[in-house]
């Protein structure tokens, strides 16, 4: 009965760490693709990256499993998958037409990504924030990624690859910032709040359902903007009550 309890969590520690090896090489097959000049596909193995990222940290606090190296992998693992794979993607796709400026886009992307997760490694271990501090590298990734798609998608990407390059500068600055973002796990909403959040969810997935890329690039770029709509809000408020004081 103890060996089978032993097994029992031997497996359940396990299985949390083999979802973040399964998204560090889905990271690799990422910026492999990116070297080929397949970035459609460099970009649907970064999305899946990030079903399984998500998978492991919720795996690891349903069975208990949290621990410093469980942590500390998901990290190396998430630097591959949402800072090495999309700045491949960046300067691949975009960043190759304009020298060291491109260098510089896609170095940035991987170094300041390397920073909020270290910074994010210091303020929490297992526990969830209720707020990001700074702009989560997965997003960063989904932004960059849904956008190079979408261009590339309609046929822009060769018109619009600065916009690329500027917004991966621009991701990079927003990972580091003091810019706080909403975490969603921790939100306590009523019964009548998470109805209607129910139906727009269900609206928002048969959109999805239409326009899988389009509708997923419009939701990430409305989460960044949200972050920095809402930091230039709080310093108006902050400065105007400072005027009447």
């Amino acid at each position: 009965m103890v060996k089978n309890n032993e097994e029992k969590n031997k497996f359940a520690f396990l299985l949390p760490n083999l979802m973040t090896a399964v998204s560090l090489f889905l990271g690799i097959l990422s910026v492999l693709a990116s070297v080929k000049g397949e970035f459609d596909k460099a970009g649907i193995y970064i999305f899946l990256s990030l079903i399984f990222d998500g998978l492991d940290g919720r795996i690891a606090r349903m069975t208990g499993t949290c621990s410093k190296f469980g942590v500390e992998f998901d990290s190396l693992a998430d630097l591959v998958a949402f800072g090495v794979a999309p700045s491949m993607l960046i300067y691949f796709a975009a960043g190759c037409d304009y020298g060291k400026m491109g260098v510089l886009a896609a170095g940035f992307f991987v170094v300041f990504g390397a920073i909020r997760l270290a910074r994010f490694n210091v303020q929490s271990e297992c526990i969830e924030p209720n707020v990001f501090i700074g702009l989560p590298i997965p997003s960063a990734a989904v932004f960059i990624t849904c956008w190079t798609m979408v261009l590339s998608l309609y046929g822009l990407l060769a018109e619009y690859k600065s916009l690329i390059i500027v917004a991966s500068f621009a991701l990079a600055l927003l990972m580091v910032s003091n810019i706080r973002y909403p975490s969603f796990k921790k939100m306590q909403l009523s019964k009548q709040a998470l109805m209607k959040i129910f139906v727009l969810v269900l609206l928002v997935l048969a959109v999805m359902f239409l326009y899988f890329l389009e509708t997923l690039t419009a939701l990430i770029t409305l989460f960044v903007l949200s972050g920095i709509v809402r930091a230039v809000y709080n310093l108006t408020i902050f400065k105007l009550k400072n005027r009447h004081s």
